[in-house]
């Protein structure tokens, strides 16, 4: 899988970004939650990530050629 940047919100690797995949899926780093303290159930090989709600919409608003 490789992966391209979309969005970030600081010009770091170590931070929240959003990244679209030569597969053509959504990759998200972020934060690792507790799903089950949260009562959230996921599925084997899940997790729940937080990210800032200002990367969210920088993605929404980037296209999948990484142009605004």
């Amino acid at each position: 899988m490789r992966l391209t940047p979309l969005t970030a919100i600081c010009g770091t690797a170590s931070c929240p970004q959003v990244y679209v995949t030569d597969r053509d899926t959504i990759v998200v780093q972020g934060a690792l939650l507790d799903a089950e303290a949260l009562g959230v159930p996921t599925a084997t090989g899940e997790v729940l990530v937080e990210i800032p709600g200002e990367l969210f919409r920088s993605a929404a608003a980037t296209t999948f050629d990484g142009r605004a």
